[in-house]
């Protein structure tokens, strides 16, 4: 089979599998977040089948859908690329992308690394960030039935893994524990500069809720 049948293969699962996900990481999450990696492997030396599937799979079965097991989409990857018959040094690689690729927390240390998860992580921050990271955000919010906004409960910087994975807080506060921060961990040149503008973008709407917030608009 080659590669680009495998890639095409793979998308279809990935579309199918997700059918009916939660709207900030179904299929269009997906979809935009292999664009982003295609944009941005163009400048950098790295496998693009690697990346295609990386980006394709990153998500086939998200930790916080599934009670925080991190195994499950790694093991949903594994046998599906084994019946595409690719090779274990992919299989691999794989798993250890989508163990890897999603931020969890302020003092999470990252353990393994390639350039193509370098790509991989800027494609998905891309995501979270500007005008969709926040659209996002609130549905992910309101999915968790979380509330808006309380001055009185502040942002939790550099929470560890479990308190990450655990906060129940408003979603204003998850920008200041993910979303703002994710600028300065992009991995790559052309993700730094988009990530850049779309950060502008962010802090510029937030000033609008508190103007709004405060009545002062």
């Amino acid at each position: 089979m080659n590669k680009q049948q495998i890639i095409t293969n793979t998308a279809d699962f990935v579309k199918e599998t997700l059918k009916d996900a939660e709207g900030g990481h179904d299929w269009f999450h997906i979809l935009r977040v292999w664009n982003n990696a295609k944009l941005i492997a163009k400048n950098e030396d790295v496998d693009v089948f690697i990346i295609e599937l990386g980006a394709l799979l990153h998500d086939i079965a998200d930790s916080k859908f599934h009670n925080g097991n991190e195994t499950i989409g790694p093991k949903i990857a594994r046998e599906f690329l084994e019946k595409q018959q690719v090779e274990e040094e992919i299989i691999k690689h794989i798993e250890s992308i989508i163990l890897n690729i999603s931020f969890k927390g302020g003092n999470f240390e990252q353990k393994f690394t390639s350039p193509e998860l370098d790509v991989l992580q800027d494609a998905d921050r891309l995501d979270a960030i500007g005008a969709i990271g926040i659209a996002r955000c609130f549905n992910y919010g309101g999915f968790k039935n979380r509330i808006l906004y309380n001055p009185e409960i502040p942002p939790k910087l550099n929470q560890t893994k479990e308190e990450y994975k655990n906060s129940t807080a408003p979603t204003i506060n998850h920008f200041y524990e993910k979303l703002l921060l994710l600028k300065d961990k992009m991995n790559t040149k052309t993700g730094k500069k988009i990530a850049t503008e779309r950060h502008q973008y962010m802090e510029t709407f937030l000033q609008q809720f508190y103007d709004e917030w405060e009545g002062r608009m």
